[in-house]
């Protein structure tokens, strides 16, 4: 658009992309988002230091703060944004649904004073409809909750609600509200000018959530109809000339098995999302955003929304899923995202593979911040083919140095009941209720990641074979057959014998046998590199290979659609030794606190000499706006203390040690 940028930034985020990108930069305070990124008087005193005439606030921190929009707007910059007025109506969630109902907008039904008798608790529930959710003012942990579906259902649940609250919470006042069922969470995006005019830019699918926060968005939605999308769309847009909207925000809505859906809250904001939209309707949101708040009218009514193909977005979050989702910061020293095809300010070309991020290879990701690195979007011509470029655009994505949800992301979008659209909020909660372990990422085919791990390896061997200098007869011999040891926990380890023929060391093509599986894989794979793209059989694919591994350097690793193999690459001779080896037991950690996470150690609860028991509190380590407790996990007496407060700890390393 012409428009000259200047980036506000911490001291965490010197080096950030966005730093580096704009036209100028101004520093304004400490890591912690509270010295810094949520000061006003700073980001103001930024704009008049520099002559910026607006703030677009993003989408965290001050972005929904009331009192911010309101400051920027006196002080005579533009807030790129709704009006402090909006932001203040829908920031009150009692103020917000009075609003919605005075709009005409589907709430949740409820009666929200105190029931005094079961009778008219029955009475209550029939009239809102069942089923209904009957639970207790001062309810909490699952106690003074019941769900009923009919009369009898209702007369005892209020009858055992109010017991159970009465003596668990000394308050006995029972509230009824409708219970959805099989509830999604399905958002409209809508877009105000400030001429009046209000669109709505058809919806967002955000079911896909863990512990409260999204994991993938796509758009449209696979479950609602083109009536319920209209219904939705125009309640949202009831709602938003309500409050005198103006620029992009977002009705939330909780919709039920039947379609039947209800306001949940409006976000006064961009969205982190929003690149979905914008595949399916060909329109740059932050654009129209800006143009809105220079006073321009929208460029189109709501009959020119269009809503072209499917689009998926999986967040990229800094943490590990095998330890629990907890964050993973530290030095990213590799980050190479897949090959990029569409862009934010391009609209134009979709149908490809877009990246927005924040960071970059070298990059540090700092302790303070929230977990999310990089968005990866694809848009396709139908859901499956947005799926099939998601997968592919995963395998392609090089994160080193920390761990990712990648592994996580390439499961959900394996998994039947997600391909099949057949999912809602208690998705990962019930399938992934136990954690995420390897065992959750099954390789639709095995057999692959063996051959691709014995082609790695005879390429390599190939190389070996054709460095010159090398003694007469005492060359580098490869043969056709090896046998590859898929590296088990526990050495549990697993053999494969594998023929490699037909090797071409000019166009990269072998030929690799896999028990009764044969593979016909080309590739122009270069040996240093991470990423190995090429067709097996014909068919197109990306993955993942590092030719050594942290536990073993002569170890191959091979990252595929979220699963990874770590293998030996032996001959017939070697692999018979291999298997007399005896193995070595890791050292036992178990009388050690580690540090299950990198982070900031806010506090020891312990000191040498005391007699702990199992369960008590040890240590407190901070990241990422997430605060993780240690617990001892069996009685003992505290030996040493390995580490101070306010010392950065690396992940597992040791804290305390019992005696």
């Amino acid at each position: 658009m012409g428009i000259k940028t200047v980036a506000v930034y911490s001291e965490a985020d010197k080096e950030a992309r966005h730093v580096a990108l704009a036209d100028e930069a101004v520093h304004i305070g400490a890591a912690p988002s509270r010295e810094s990124y949520l000061q006003a008087d700073k980001i103001i005193a930024a704009c008049k230091q520099t002559g910026a005439q607006a703030v677009h606030p993003g989408y965290g921190f001050l972005s929904e703060n009331e009192a911010f929009a309101r400051r920027v707007e006196e002080e005579g910059i533009t807030f790129i944004g709704p009006k402090h007025y909006s932001i203040a109506a829908m920031g009150d969630k009692i103020a917000s649904k009075k609003l919605a109902n005075e709009a005409k907008v589907n709430t949740i039904p409820g009666w929200n004073d105190a029931i005094e008798s079961a009778e008219r608790a029955v009475q209550i529930a029939k009239d809102i409809g069942y089923p209904v959710m009957i639970k207790a003012s001062a309810g909490g942990g699952g106690k003074g909750l019941r769900v009923a579906f009919n009369d009898k259902e209702a007369l005892e649940g209020f009858t055992a609600c109010q017991n159970e609250a009465r003596n668990s919470f000394g308050d006995d006042r029972i509230f009824i509200e409708k219970f959805v069922q099989e509830p999604r969470h399905i958002e409209i995006q809508v877009l105000g000018d400030s001429h009046g005019n209000v669109i709505y830019l058809n919806e967002r699918e955000c079911s896909i959530q863990r512990r409260h926060q999204k994991v993938i968005e796509e758009a449209p939605s696979p479950f609602i109809s083109d009536a319920t999308r209209k219904a939705m769309g125009e309640q949202a847009v009831a709602l938003a000339k309500a409050v005198k909207y103006q620029s992009a925000g977002t009705v939330e809505f909780v919709v039920g098995k039947d379609q039947d859906f209800y306001f949940l809250e409006m976000n006064t904001r961009l969205q982190v999302e929003h690149p979905v939209t914008e595949c399916i309707t060909g329109l740059d949101l932050v654009e129209l955003m800006i143009r809105v708040a220079a006073g321009e009218k929208l460029p189109l009514a709501q009959a020119d929304v269009q809503r072209n193909g499917w689009a998926i977005e999986c967040r990229i979050n800094a943490e590990d899923p095998f330890r629990n989702f907890l964050p993973s910061t530290g030095r990213l020293v590799r980050f190479q995202p897949p090959r990029q095809s569409m862009w934010a300010a391009d609209t134009q070309h979709l149908q490809g593979v877009r990246v927005d991020t924040g960071v970059q290879d070298g990059g540090e990701i700092p302790m303070y911040y929230d977990s999310m690195i990089a968005k990866l979007i694809v848009h396709g011509t139908d859901r499956n083919d947005a799926i099939a470029k998601m997968r592919e655009a995963l395998n392609g994505f090089v994160i080193r140095g920390i761990s990712s949800n990648i592994p996580f992301q390439a499961a959900l979008l394996a998994h039947p009941k997600f391909v099949a659209g057949d999912f809602n909020t208690g998705f990962i909660a019930e399938h992934y209720g136990k954690g995420f372990s390897a065992a959750d990422v099954p390789h639709d085919d095995p057999g692959f990641l063996v051959a691709l791990a014995a082609y790695v390896h005879r390429r390599t061997r190939g190389r070996a074979a054709g460095i010159s200098g090398q003694l007469p007869g005492h060359g580098v011999q490869v043969g056709e057959r090896f046998v590859v040891v898929a590296l088990g926990a526990g050495g549990q380890h697993q053999r494969h014998p594998v023929e490699v023929t037909d090797f071409e060391a000019k166009s990269g093509s072998s030929s690799l046998q896999v028990g009764a599986q044969r593979y016909e894989i080309c590739s122009n794979w270069h040996l240093g590199g991470l990423r190995i793209r090429g067709t097996v059989n014909g068919q197109p694919f990306s993955a993942q290979v590092e030719r050594s591994t942290p536990r073993n350097p002569l170890a191959i690793r091979v990252i595929h659609n979220g699963t990874q193999l770590d293998a030996l690459v032996l001959t017939s001779r070697a692999a018979e030794l291999h298997a007399l080896m005896p193995f070595k037991a890791p050292p036992d950690m178990s009388r050690y606190v580690l540090s299950p996470m990198p982070g900031l150690l806010v506090d020891v609860a312990v000191q040498p000499g005391q007699k702990v028991q199992a369960g008590e509190r040890v240590a407190v380590i901070e990241a990422m706006k997430m605060e993780n407790v240690l617990f001892a996990a069996a009685d003992g007496v505290v030996g040493k203390v390995l580490a101070t407060k306010g010392e950065s700890l690396m992940v597992d390393q040791p804290i305390v040690e019992f005696a």
